[in-house]
């Protein structure tokens, strides 16, 4: 059977929720094989035009939301720029090599190849083993920006929790979460925009606060696939000036996060259906996810 094609957008910056999961049985990664990822994560997110917004780096497979720019957008300059970056201050890349980094250093296939590539080296090395480290193709997902996305953001920080590896998911230093307040988002990897441009908000501390909060809000409730966060800690997480809340409570529906294909509003997946000329496009009617302001552009089962 035919693999189906890939959801991308190539004329505006676009999301996508992108998950990888290892061959191998069990969980091989450990603490230092999740530094390793981490690190050529980073690495290669300053040389490709895209955000990391989020991560979770588990014992076998992991996720990102990251955020690609399209091709038009990015300048002679600053491609010249991270030419050197790679290759040195003396290093000047002619017209075609131009042409052609514009195109692969915009391109989440290319991204992930790399990420995925470098990393099986290091794994192989390390545990003198050859062969193939990851499973099938990465899944991805487009994500819409703004309510869709930090949603799709607190479900990323929430693996750690659901698997019963920590209490709390600032306390696992491999999610993007526990990045930002273990670090303090050290050398700025991670996008400072949680999703939340809604709510124009310009500084960062209190962004972060307001996206915490969400975050517990969210993992309080019953998940249908692994551990939910305890109330007497989300209840502790609160603050005394806290006044964000939610008319939808989250309910934690994991397949929408990694098998819908398109999620957001129902004008953002026509949008993208139509100028993606998927099948069925004009009469298709983008499913509603139930307990959740979001539509897919798949019907998923409930049940898991």
């Amino acid at each position: 059977m035919p693999r189906s094609a890939r959801l991308l957008l190539d004329d505006r910056p676009a999301v996508y929720h992108v998950m990888s999961r290892t061959a191998l049985d069990g969980f091989p990664f450990g603490d230092v094989e999740k530094d390793a990822l981490l690190n050529v994560i980073k690495r290669f997110a300053t040389i490709y035009f895209c955000d990391i917004l989020g991560f979770a780096l588990m014992g076998n497979h992991f996720h990102l939301l990251v955020r690609f720019m399209p091709a038009e957008s990015v300048s002679d300059h600053a491609i010249q720029d991270r030419f050197r970056m790679c290759y040195g201050l003396d290093a000047h890349p002619n017209e075609q090599q131009l042409n052609m980094l514009r195109r692969k250093w915009t391109s989440l296939s290319e991204f992930m190849r790399e990420v995925k590539q470098t990393f099986s080296r290091f794994y192989n090395v390390r545990h003198t083993r050859r062969g193939t480290l990851w499973g099938e193709r990465f899944k991805s997902v487009l994500v819409e920006n703004g309510q869709t996305l930090v949603n799709c953001l607190a479900y990323i920080d929430l693996n750690p929790v659901r698997a019963g590896l920590v209490r709390r998911p600032e306390d696992y230093r491999w999610c993007s979460i526990g990045y930002h307040l273990q670090t303090d988002n050290y050398d700025d990897f991670l996008s400072l925009d949680f999703g939340l441009t809604d709510w124009d908000i310009d500084d960062i501390v209190e962004r972060r606060r307001l996206y915490r909060e969400f975050l517990y809000e969210t993992g309080i409730l019953e998940s249908p696939k692994g551990r939910s966060l305890q109330a007497d800690l989300a209840e502790r997480a609160r603050q005394s000036d806290y006044e964000y809340t939610r008319a939808d409570r989250f309910l934690l529906r994991s397949r929408w996060f990694t098998d819908s294909g398109i999620i957001g509003s129902k004008s953002f997946i026509r949008s993208i259906a139509k100028k993606l000329r998927l099948p069925g496009a004009k009469t298709r009617s983008p499913k509603n996810i139930s307990g959740l302001d979001m539509y897919s552009l798949k019907r998923l089962a409930e049940s898991l």
